[in-house]
């Protein structure tokens, strides 16, 4: 069974930092893409970033580019995202899951999803 735990969400201010992981269980992901999306509130889930297997060419979406970092520990099937200079736009639930391209779009790449994280991007 695949289980997927983020963890490192919180409050912050704009501005700030906050660094997320996702724990992977149930299966090795070091040969998948991993990436993590967002779900803010009254909108649609969205794509944020993603790492293929090697942790080489990273990809993100426009608005988080050069603020965050996506890196991943294969020998502890963990996935990461760095967020700097956060912004209230950044408020939503961050999810990690499997990863897959098709064109310029990234879909979730597993039927499964964890809990996901909270981050609240105060004004």
């Amino acid at each position: 069974q695949v289980q997927l735990v983020e963890s490192g969400g919180g409050l912050v201010q704009a501005g700030g930092s906050l660094r997320l992981s996702c724990a992977a269980s149930g299966r090795t992901f070091s040969s998948s893409t991993m990436a993590w999306f967002r779900r803010a509130p009254g909108k649609d889930r969205e794509f944020v970033a993603a790492s293929p297997w090697s942790g080489d060419m990273p990809y993100y979406t426009d608005s988080v580019k050069g603020r965050f970092t996506i890196s991943r520990d294969n020998a502890k099937n963990t996935v990461y995202l760095q967020m700097n200079s956060l912004k209230p736009e950044d408020t939503a639930v961050y999810y990690c899951n499997a990863a897959v391209r098709y064109g310029s779009t990234w879909y979730p790449g597993g039927d499964y999803w964890g809990q996901g994280t909270q981050v609240t991007v105060s004004s």
